[in-house]
């Protein structure tokens, strides 16, 4: 496997989307790569996860349109319960669409979907890099 397509250091990342499927795909790319998942049906049940959980959560990747809310609203949520928290967001919208309905600002990270799995994990790993570290002590030298 690719250095570049591992997960850059023990990183936990929250996987939320309506569609059991599509999480459970998204999970293992993740696993696959070295992430360690947490996974969530909707918005209420990822707010309950983050709320109880008790290590840390460093990235939110979640589905843009769900029934119940949508994923801009749940970033902004968990974004207040944990600060530190990163996002990428998954869409079928191209940025552009979704950045013109108001639904993504233009500096928000956006997998469109279909994608592959090494668009998904560089994605969420160019998340976490861009901030890192993000606990002290726990991002490898490269």
């Amino acid at each position: 496997m690719p250095e570049s397509a591992t997960a850059p250091f023990p990183a936990t990342v929250l996987v939320v989307d309506d569609e059991e499927d599509l999480r459970e795909v998204m999970r293992r790319m993740l696993e696959r790569r070295g992430y360690r998942t947490l996974t969530a049906a909707g918005p209420a049940e990822a707010e309950v996860l983050c709320e109880h959980h008790d290590g840390v959560i460093d990235l939110l990747l979640t589905d843009l349109g769900m029934p119940d809310a949508s994923g801009g609203d749940l970033a902004r949520t968990l974004t207040r319960m944990r600060p530190d928290l990163r996002v990428v967001f998954v869409s079928g919208l191209p940025a552009e669409v979704a950045v013109g309905k108001g639904l993504l600002s233009i500096d928000d990270h956006l997998v469109q979907k279909p994608f592959t799995s090494e668009a998904l994990v560089s994605a969420v790993r160019d998340t976490l890099l861009a901030g890192a570290p993000l606990t002290e002590g726990v991002l490898e030298p490269s």
